[in-house]
Formats: structure tokens, C-alpha cells, sequence
């Protein structure tokens, strides 16, 4: 299969980096940082300041994430990153705290809770449909537009009919923060203690300390206002309770949660739904055989949340969409006990990578990695489980999947029923990760009325 077969894909390093050479990619695109035998191979490991470890073999990635999850924690790197933003909320907390917080907020995301807030996303939805059909025949960045819409979605299901809330505020800041702070930097490579500043991040704390004080007084509104007749995130987080200590969260820990599902329930998603739009229209084909399907299933009227079921094809090309460009391309944990993973030492203090776009496209584990097939997905269970990780596994596996899946479900089916999608010549997209992997130049697509 040739590369103009092929959708894009990072060029992976074929030679060693070093140092200087590590920190440059890192800084501009950290996916480089992958040597291109880590989509051969079952895991690589080197020095860079640090000892580390590549991991794409599914077993050892078992042991990581699920058998021996406690002696492999986040890695000190991640949490330098994260903590100004978004504190010891339950993506970096480790132990007993991020117990109790996860026993706290799980009953939020479960099934009932999610589909009742189905609606917000099928309006949200049309919402975006109306805006894409002014361009015309003018080409358009869907990411842009998936960025908006999945954070109308967020804010509404976060702080629905709360005047107080300023989202744009709260987007601009998410978006100084990020391109920022999210540079990994020397000082992480070495290894160089958490109490050391980090230049980068301290320029963004400002944007940071505004962000928690818009939602600081936002929570502390609803308290007095009181729980909608349809609760919304933070009337099920402000009314949610750990059930084996009855502890609730304080204002801070609402506040560092709330903004973890924020930064985390809408940039994915809409990454998600950015590249799932640049294939279908990289494969009209598959495009074709999406619209036949939702055109059977709801028979022109807007994607609803029961409708996500009967939507397979739909769901598989958010899946294929998921391996090709996972959001969270690479994952780091700090080991911290003696171990052997596929035959080879771990000591204490290595960072151990699960590089999941190089898991993704490992030669070993799948059928032409690179290339853009749905099919893949007609059967869930003949993938392993631990080949395919879009929102990671174990206890500390994405307490938001089945959101961002119905979300994803729903907003493609719609847009797929109203529009036929192009690319457009010369503006293909080119897939950077900084904190995610995003497409650095925008998704540039023609949206034809149908």
C-alpha cells in the first residue's frame, strides 16, 4: 500500500536523538520522540537523562495498568504539567485520595445520567450543522468547529442556564495554559525535583488563576441556586458522596474536577470527531456507507441518544478514528519497585511509556496499522484489549468514555446526514501532540448540503 493510500501519520524517529535532540521534539512534537521500531517491536527502552522504557506489548501493558497499578504511578513529568491547572484532582491524584474522589464522582457518569444529557449533544449538534452550512462552498477547519461545539457541550452539561459562568473566559484560559505549560521541559527530562519551577508554566498562571476563580464563583452560585429538574454535572458532583466514608467535595475539589471534565470532555472529544471528519472524507466510501446507515436509522431527524446503538458503522469509524489519532498519544508512569516487563529490569525512578499511537500501529498487533479501515471494529471482542487504549484501562481507565463515545456518535451521525465532506487540496492536516495529538494545521474540509 502506497503513502498516497494512506491517511497521515507522523514521521517517527529512525535514529537516536539524544538529549538536546529529545527535548527539541518534545518541545515542538512529541510523537518524533518515537523511534520508528517501536511499531516493531514489543518494547524499547534507552537513557535521555532518565532511564526509560517504550512498552506496546498487551501483557506487560496489563501488568502497568491493572496488576500492578499501584507500583506504577503517574509520572512526575505529567503531574508538573497538570497540578497548576487542574490541582490533585482524580487525573494525577494517587492512593487513598484519588480513591475516594473516583468512588465519588463514578455514579455521575453512569448510563442513565449520561443518556439524560443526550439531548444537550443532539442540540449542540444542529447548533454546528447551521453554522457549516454558511460557509458554502468555502472550505472550513473543522477542528475549530468541533472545538466550539464539544465545549458548548461541556459547558451546558457542566453549568447549564448558570448566566455566571463565563465559558469563553474559561476556553481562552484552557487555551494559554495549554500551549504553554504543556511543553515538557529540560528540567523533567533530568529529572530534576518537583519543587524547582518550570519557566513555562509559571508565565501561565495567571490565565490559570483567573480560570479557578470564574469556576470557584460559579460552584458556590449553584449551591445557592439549588439542583435543576435535570441535574447537570455539578448538581450530581455538588450532591455526590463517597459511599464508604460520606465524604463530599469542598469547593477546591469540585473546582479542580470540574475543570479536569472540561479540559478533558471537550478537547478529546472534539479532536475525535475533527479526525473521524478528515477520514470519511479521506475514504468517501466508508463516508457513503456512514450516511446509508444514519440515514436508515433516523430517517432525517437529529441523532438522540437511543439512536447510539443502532449507529455500529458510526461507532466503528470513531473507533478507527481513536486508533489512528488517539488523543492521549503517549502515557507516562514513574516505576517505583524492581520489575521485569518483557524480560528486561525495571528499577525504581524509570519512566515507563505506553506510547499509545505507537501501540496503535504496531506491526505485531495489527493488519496494515496505517491504513483507515472501520471494519476493524465489527467485532469488539477480537481486538485485545489491551492492543487498543483510547481512554486507558484498569481502575484509573477514563471515567468519561461512554460520554465522549455518545457525544462523538452523535454529532458525526448528524453532520454525516446533512453534509457530504471533501478534502480540500493542499491543507492536509499534520498530527502534532503537545499535551494531545492534534492536527497543528487544522482540519480543512468542504461541506457539500445534501
Amino acid at each position: 500500500m502506497s503513502s498516497s493510500d494512506l491517511p497521515v501519520h507522523a514521521a517517527l524517529a529512525t535514529q537516536p536523538l539524544g538529549l538536546w535532540g529529545s527535548l527539541r521534539a518534545a518541545r515542538s512534537n512529541l510523537l518524533t520522540i518515537l523511534p520508528e521500531i517501536a511499531v516493531r517491536q514489543p518494547m524499547v527502552s534507552g537513557r535521555t537523562g532518565l532511564r526509560w522504557h517504550m512498552v506496546m506489548d498487551p501483557g506487560a501493558i496489563r501488568r502497568i495498568l491493572l496488576e500492578k497499578v499501584d507500583d506504577y504511578p503517574k509520572s512526575n513529568a505529567t503531574k508538573n504539567i497538570l497540578r497548576p491547572a487542574i490541582g490533585d484532582s482524580l487525573f494525577i491524584a494517587e492512593d487513598a485520595h484519588w480513591r475516594w474522589q473516583r468512588r465519588t464522582a463514578a455514579p455521575v457518569f453512569s448510563h442513565r445520567n449520561v443518556m439524560n444529557l443526550a439531548p444537550v449533544m443532539s442540540t449542540a449538534a444542529e447548533r454546528s450543522a447551521d453554522r457549516i452550512g454558511l460557509a458554502g462552498e468555502r472550505g472550513i477547519d473543522l477542528l475549530d468547529e468541533m472545538v466550539r461545539t464539544t465545549f458548548d457541550v461541556i459547558s451546558d452539561v457542566t453549568f447549564s442556564g448558570q448566566d455566571t459562568f463565563d465559558s469563553d473566559g474559561v476556553h481562552r484560559a484552557i487555551d494559554a495554559y495549554i500551549g504553554e505549560a504543556g511543553k515538557i521541559s529540560l528540567f523533567d527530562m533530568l529529572g530534576l525535583p518537583d519543587w524547582i519551577p518550570r519557566p513555562g508554566r509559571l508565565l501561565s498562571g495567571k490565565a490559570v488563576g483567573q480560570m479557578k476563580k470564574v469556576a470557584d464563583e460559579a460552584i458556590e452560585a449553584r449551591r445557592l441556586r439549588g439542583a435543576s429538574d435535570i441535574p447537570d454535572l455539578l448538581d450530581l458532583l455538588l450532591a455526590g458522596e463517597d459511599p464508604e466514608t460520606k465524604r463530599q467535595m469542598n469547593t477546591s475539589e469540585l473546582r479542580d474536577n470540574l475543570l479536569t471534565f472540561i479540559v478533558a470532555g471537550h478537547e478529546t472529544t472534539a479532536l475525535t470527531l475533527a479526525w473521524s471528519l478528515y477520514l470519511c472524507a479521506f475514504d468517501k466510501t466508508v463516508q457513503e456507507q456512514a450516511r446509508n446507515e444514519v440515514r436508515s436509522v433516523l430517517s432525517g431527524r437529529t441523532a438522540a441518544g437511543e439512536d447510539v446503538d443502532n449507529l455500529p458503522y458510526i461507532r466503528q469509524i470513531v473507533d478507527e478514528a481513536l486508533r489512528l489519532y488517539p488523543p492521549a498519544g503517549i502515557i507516562s508512569r514513574t516505576a517505583q519497585r524492581h520489575d521485569t516487563l518483557c524480560a528486561r529490569e525495571v528499577r525504581p525512578g524509570d519512566t515507563v511509556m505506553i506510547p499509545i499511537y505507537a501501540l496503535h500501529r504496531n506491526h505485531m498487533l495489527w493488519e496494515e496499522p496505517d491504513a483507515f479501515r472501520p471494519d476493524r471494529f465489527a467485532d469488539r471482542k477480537a481486538v485485545d484489549r489491551y492492543a487498543y487504549l483510547p481512554f486507558g484501562d484498569g481502575p484509573r481507565i477514563c471515567i468519561g468514555a461512554s460520554f465522549a463515545i455518545q457525544e462523538a456518535v452523535i454529532i458525526l451521525a448528524t453532520l454525516l446526514a446533512r453534509f457530504d465532506f471533501d478534502l480540500v487540496s493542499g491543507r492536509a492536516p499534520d498530527p502534532v501532540m503537545i499535551l494531545t495529538l492534534r492536527p497543528n494545521t487544522g482540519v480543512w474540509l468542504t461541506a457539500k448540503p445534501l
